[in-house]
């Protein structure tokens, strides 16, 4: 049986989420009341809820954490929370920005000082809005793909050559281990096409390993 990612019914080939790393923050002042918004890339609602907790404990002089996050590899999981806003004001318009970028695996808090004038629902919602937008602006997005992945074992004088010679022809190296032998890891649409862009690399000699199939961060933009 060859080996292929599946796209059959229900199956989701990409989507798009933040690099893994350091925190996105984007900050707007509107009418002296400041906006703050911090977007992290989470795996599960424990760890969206743990942004929120992060960020109210270090801001424990804002009067608002308004949060909202999108889960899961179709987006299928949500959560918004206007946190004393008025209903709808907070949460919501944060997820439309998250949503509206095409984001999964995303949490978003936005961290609001009050600085006197009330904005009524309208300001308030486009102000929570602008905020996420405004991170955002200053995110590296990667995109996860759903891919073969197979080992292929090397002696280290070759390793690099290889690589090379792999990653022209199209092949995505996701690293190489070393240890007695060089192990490169590869991130292909199906075991043949890794299986075959060895053979040509090392003359026949390198012989392929199945690793599984997992999501793996391939291109960023």
């Amino acid at each position: 049986m060859v080996k292929t990612v599946s796209e059959s019914e229900g199956s989701v080939p990409s989507y798009l989420t933040l690099a893994a790393g350091s925190d996105v923050v984007g900050t707007i002042e509107v009418k002296r009341s400041k906006f703050m918004a911090v977007l992290r890339r989470v795996d599960d609602e424990e760890s969206a809820r743990a942004l929120v907790a992060e960020l109210r404990r270090a801001h424990r002089d804002a009067r608002h954490h308004c949060s909202a996050f999108v889960l899961g590899t179709r987006g299928e999981t949500t959560r918004t929370n206007d946190d004393g806003e008025p209903s709808g004001t907070g949460g919501a318009p944060m997820l439309d920005v998250l949503q509206g970028a095409e984001l999964s695996d995303v949490a978003a808090v936005v961290v609001r000082w009050f600085g006197g004038t009330l904005l009524g629902a309208g300001g308030l919602a486009r102000a929570y809005g602008d905020a996420v937008t405004a991170a955002l602006e200053s995110a590296t997005l990667v995109r996860r793909e759903q891919r073969v992945l197979s080992r292929v074992d090397l002696p280290h004088a070759d390793a690099g050559r290889v690589e090379a010679d792999l990653r022209g022809r199209g092949i995505e190296v996701l690293g190489t281990e070393y240890g007695a032998q060089a192990t490169l890891l590869m991130a292909t649409n199906a075991l043949a096409d890794a299986e075959i862009a060895v053979a040509s690399a090392t003359a026949g000699a390198g012989v392929v390993v199945d690793a599984g199939v997992r999501w793996v961060d391939l291109t960023r933009s």
